[in-house]
């Protein structure tokens, strides 16, 4: 039981909310960056996701769209919150990175094999900044004077990924430039750079727990408390009796609000367990989209708000495959987004 005054919050509830903030519920009217900092970013690890995934939130959106944004640095392209590819307004690239930075590099110390101090971390750093203080320079070069160990430099060398590489038109993202370089000094202190990625998680997929929070951002709950110690916030209890945190007037639409359909790229956020409580991702389909043998996960496309079936474009057609039977109305709506999908790819 909730305590008195928190309001229970549904499964149901929960989804409706999570597809409002990721912009699924319809297609909306919003410049790239800020359409990014309503989603909290996109994870990227194959770089037409956030083409596909911008596709589905944003009336209109063209693939030169994205490409034109990353080429005049209002969005860029860098490793962030869990130690995976990003794609971020420029606005909020500095404060994420300074957030996350003191557990990142906590756990690259930890885990990396064999292991660093972080003294050879800095050096190799170092030399680095050095070499691209001549401008962008490809992953190769990088690698000829840092040696193959040059991607665990991480968190102590704050680098974004220069188009065109990483782009729908050249996928391979090998080529690099200092963040600083490229969109500026850092900015913003640690205390308004954790706030700031709080206030990203919650408008993206509160309401949540705090577990979900540092969940998301490949910290610990530890590490996001003093964020949320200072902040003014709304109080939930989800169905099992857990608190959910969640902004002022942030949406919570009605749970009976039509949910379209919609096909999300790979690795998508809105599946990851971070947001499980939601049921975007049923359960039962988990190891069918994420599994140890398609380490590149799939595509999937949601009906009525949940994961219905996988989907793959075979250069000519979008292929899908749902998960059970659909009916006949429901089949011509997943053809016809299917068709448009498979138009904006060629």
């Amino acid at each position: 039981m909730a305590p008195r005054g928190e309001r229970t919050l549904t499964q149901r509830e929960l989804n409706r909310a999570l597809l409002a903030r990721q912009l699924l519920l319809e297609r909306a009217r919003l410049p790239i960056p800020r359409a990014l900092e309503r989603l909290g970013g996109i994870q990227d690890q194959y770089a037409p996701n956030a083409y596909i995934r911008l596709w589905s939130c944003l009336e209109g959106f063209r693939r030169d769209d994205l490409t034109r944004a990353l080429e005049r640095r209002s969005v860029v392209q860098a490793t962030l919150m869990r130690a995976t590819i990003h794609v971020v307004s420029r606005r909020d690239f500095w404060p994420l990175a300074v957030a996350i930075r003191r557990a990142q590099r906590a756990w690259w110390l930890r885990v990396t094999q064999p292991k660093p101090t972080e003294r050879s971390l800095e050096r190799r750093a170092d030399e680095l900044r050095a070499l691209l203080a001549l401008g962008p320079r490809r992953q190769d070069e990088l690698v000829e004077v840092a040696g193959r160990g040059s991607g665990m430099v991480g968190p102590w060398l704050d680098l974004v990924r220069v188009p065109p590489a990483g782009t729908w038109e050249r996928r391979r993202a090998n080529m690099f430039s200092t963040a600083e370089a490229w969109i500026g000094p850092e900015d913003v202190s640690e205390a308004d750079a954790l706030e700031l990625l709080v206030r990203r998680y919650l408008g993206a997929f509160g309401p949540a727990a705090r577990g979900d929070i540092a969940q998301w951002a490949g910290m610990k709950v530890g590490d996001v408390a003093p964020a949320l110690e200072r902040m003014t916030l709304r109080r939930f209890r989800d169905e099992s009796g857990a608190e959910l945190l969640d902004l002022p007037r942030a949406p919570l639409p009605d749970p009976d609000t039509p949910a379209p359909v919609r096909f999300l790229p790979t690795w998508d956020a809105a599946l990851l367990v971070h947001a499980r409580r939601t049921g975007v991702l049923p359960e039962q389909y988990r190891p069918r989209i994420f599994s140890t043998k398609m380490p590149q996960s799939v595509g999937t496309f949601l009906v009525d708000g949940a994961v219905a079936g996988t989907w793959r474009f075979d250069g000519e057609e979008v292929r899908w495959e749902p998960f059970i039977r659909l009916d006949r109305r429901v089949s011509h709506e997943v053809e016809g987004e299917a068709g448009r999908l498979a138009a904006f790819h060629r």
